[in-house]
């Protein structure tokens, strides 16, 4: 059975890396991106979920997930430090399937991973 290629997308390196050795250490093979276009490059690769941040420089997390969404079904999990009922509204109308808010437990965002990965796969 291959591993599932997650792709985190966010500016701040330090969430990248706990994220990456905690998906890791569940058996997921993890692409890293900065930013929106470093992200659509890493989308010519088979990506099979994204974790993507809301405030980043450039593009914002709901223009990626909108840009993608022209291409693709792929699960994206927003992972994110805003925290308003409407940031969560216009993640999920920006293409969005589940969005877990900064600081976040590793246990759930594991079992949100997984359960998006079991999802898509059905």
């Amino acid at each position: 059975m291959d591993k599932k290629r997650v792709l985190i997308v966010d500016d701040d390196s330090e969430i990248r890396q706990i994220v990456k050795v905690l998906l890791e250490g569940e058996g997921f093979q993890i692409e890293e991106a900065s930013c929106g276009n470093e992200a659509f490059d890493k989308m010519a690769e088979e990506i099979d979920l994204i974790i993507l941040d809301v405030m980043m420089p450039g593009m914002n997390g709901y223009q990626v997930c909108q840009n993608i969404r022209k291409k693709s079904t792929v699960p994206i999990l927003f992972l994110t430090a805003k925290t308003k009922e409407q940031d969560l509204v216009e993640g999920f109308q920006s293409g969005g399937d589940d969005y877990l808010e900064k600081p976040f437990s590793f246990l759930e965002l594991v079992a949100r991973v997984k359960a998006l990965l079991r999802r898509n796969e059905m």
